[in-house]
């Protein structure tokens, strides 16, 4: 043993420093495209259960208040377990969660492709829901894993994939499910099979990874002169922002095609299209707040996204079949940048908890969604679709908080290499 050599301290220091460069001040984009390409799969999947509510109100004879309640359990589902994915994975990660939680939503959409009566709709959406909570918060701590410091550009092409699923859905139902009855759902398990697939892959960089995620790869120097109350009343602003977008968009997620079918006495299909339509502008819109973020600083795109979408969701309700579809695409596209900047803002806020506060806010954006929903649809059996869309028309104007919001401290500060 002679020739074996023991690594001075400062070597290995070295070393370490070393592999924690080659890991942060790169951005893994295949990793990043995997995980948004699963996220595509994963949304366009949980994207059918609003877009099938036509057929199966129909089919089921369901009134608007049991449209909302399902929604209402599916986001439940998604929301309530968020936090405490977040939380444990914190500690604990879990390379291989991700694939185990797609398995329940395949579970969901194969009973649901199934499901005849209200009950077991109920049952079918809980486990697509049980497998979104699993998803989002680790799915996003491997974005921040991956980002190389450019977090809000991580999180936007994290979120692009799960928008433009998002807008897929109503397209690819309209065109196999409600032609064909609720039983097509079942080729939907393909995409599921596939996400399985992909993300055992990215699991595996994930778990070669942990070794330079536990060394605290990302060093982040907190907010100075912010005390804890001032962080606390931030993220309650922040939370009654995310009430606000998440409100409004569950209006139009669960409620556009009734409204435009009502008003304008279109076909299913044609509202299922303008459906995609709105969330394709989602999509789009979704790779604008990130990048932005990063360069001018996440308050102002905040201020843009929330406030400035006011004037056209007060137009909405007034225009005609045409203007409605425009106003839609800029309504979709102003309002799609504040979650990745709402994200990483409050991320900034309380370095250290990226599942927790990642589990916290998709959590609470699907919480509001599903309580949005069954709020509105009570509503709307009261009243009528065209109130609805009338109330909810006010909601951006909440984005007037962000005046409250401070300015983040300075950026994570990443280890320079020590040659």
């Amino acid at each position: 043993m002679a020739n074996t050599i023991t690594p001075s301290p400062a070597s290995a220091v070295a070393d370490t420093t070393a592999q924690t460069d080659a890991v942060v001040q790169k951005t893994i984009f295949s990793i990043l495209l995997a995980i948004s390409f699963s996220h595509l799969l994963n949304d366009t999947m949980q994207s059918l259960i609003p877009s099938t509510y036509p057929l199966l109100k129909r089919s089921l004879n369901l009134n608007f208040s049991q449209l909302g309640l399902i929604t209402f359990c599916f986001q439940l589902t998604a929301s309530l377990l968020q936090p405490f994915v977040g939380l444990y994975t914190d500690k604990r990660p879990q390379p291989y969660s991700l694939a185990a939680g797609m398995c329940f939503t395949l579970a969901g959409l194969l009973l649901l492709s199934r499901a005849g009566t209200f009950p077991l709709v109920l049952v079918s959406v809980s486990l697509v829901g049980v497998g979104s909570s699993i998803f989002h918060p680790e799915a996003s701590r491997l974005a921040y894993l991956a980002s190389g410091g450019k977090r809000g550009l991580a999180q936007s092409i994290f979120q692009l994939g799960g928008n433009a699923g998002a807008s897929l859905g109503p397209l690819l139902a309209a065109r196999i499910v409600s032609p064909y009855g609720q039983s097509n759902i079942i080729w939907f398990g393909v995409f599921a099979l596939i996400a399985i697939g992909v993300l055992l892959r990215t699991g595996s960089w994930y778990r070669r990874n942990l070794t330079m995620r536990r060394k605290k790869v990302l060093i982040f120097e907190p907010n100075p002169g912010l005390p804890k109350k001032r962080v606390a009343f931030a993220l309650v602003v922040l939370l009654v922002l995310i009430f606000s977008k998440y409100f409004y968009m569950a209006s139009m997620s669960s409620y556009y095609m009734f409204f435009l079918i009502d008003k304008f006495h279109i076909t299913d299909q044609t509202a299922q299209i303008m459906l995609f339509v709105f969330l394709f502008a989602v999509a789009a819109g979704t790779m604008i707040g990130g990048p932005i973020g990063d360069r001018i600083g996440r308050k102002y795109v905040i201020w843009f996204s929330i406030l400035g979408v006011a004037p056209f969701t007060l137009l909405l309700p007034y225009a005609s079949l045409f203007w409605t579809g425009v106003l839609s695409v800029f309504i979709g596209l102003i309002l799609a940048s504040a979650f990745s900047a709402i994200l990483v803002y409050a991320q900034e806020l309380v370095p250290g908890k990226v599942g927790l506060i990642a589990g916290l806010f998709f959590g609470l954006a699907f919480g509001m969604g599903g309580i949005g929903a069954a709020v509105l649809g009570r509503l709307a059996d009261r009243t009528s679709i065209h109130h609805v869309f009338h109330l909810c028309s006010f909601l951006p104007l909440l984005g007037l908080l962000t005046g409250f919001l401070p300015q983040t401290g300075p950026r994570a500060q990443w280890p320079k290499a020590h040659h």
